[in-house]
C-alpha cells in the first residue's frame, strides 16, 4: 500500500467517524428533547388529574355529587396518577364502591332498562351509598389532603 492510499483511507475513515459522531450527537439531542417533552406531558397530566381530584373530592365533601359517581371519578383519577394509590387504606372506599357498583348500567344502557330493572339497580346503588357514605366522605377528605401535600404525598 502506498503512502497516498494510506492517507486517503485515513482521511476517509476520519470523515466517516466524524459523520457518525455528528449523527449520534443529533440522535442524543432528539432523545433528550423527547424525554423532556414526555416529562412535561406527564407533569401536566398529573396537574390536571390533581385539579380534577380536588374538584370531585370537594363536591363529595359538600354533598354536591352522588357517593357512587364521586367515588368512581376519584378512583379513576387516582388510577391515572398511580394505580397503587387506590390500595392505600385512606382511598380504599373509592375502590370498594367502584367494585360493588361497576356492574350497574349507566347512561344510554340505563335508559334501555325496564322500569323494574332500573328501580332494582337504584335500590342496589342506594344501599351501597348508604353503607359507604361515611368512608367515602373520609376518603374524599384524604384526597383533598393528598392534593394539598402533592408531590410529597405520592410516596
Amino acid at each position: 500500500m502506498t503512502m497516498t492510499t494510506a492517507l486517503v483511507l485515513l482521511a476517509l475513515g476520519t470523515v466517516i467517524i466524524i459523520g457518525l459522531a455528528v449523527y449520534a450527537f443529533r440522535l442524543w439531542k432528539e432523545v433528550r428533547r423527547r424525554q423532556a417533552f414526555h416529562e412535561d406531558e406527564l407533569r401536566r397530566a398529573h396537574e390536571n388529574c390533581l385539579e380534577n381530584l380536588q374538584i370531585v373530592a370537594s363536591a363529595l365533601v359538600q354533598e354536591q355529587v352522588d357517593i357512587t359517581e364521586g367515588a368512581w371519578r376519584c378512583k379513576l383519577l387516582l388510577d391515572i396518577l398511580d394505580p397503587q394509590l387506590i390500595e392505600r387504606p385512606s382511598f380504599q372506599p373509592f375502590g370498594e364502591v367502584y367494585r360493588r357498583t361497576r356492574h350497574l348500567h349507566t347512561h344510554s344502557a340505563r335508559q334501555k332498562l325496564s322500569p323494574r330493572d332500573r328501580m332494582r339497580e337504584d335500590r342496589e346503588r342506594l344501599t351501597v351509598e348508604a353503607e359507604w357514605r361515611e368512608p367515602v366522605l373520609q376518603a374524599a377528605q384524604a384526597a383533598l389532603q393528598f392534593h394539598k401535600n402533592w408531590p410529597n404525598s405520592l410516596h
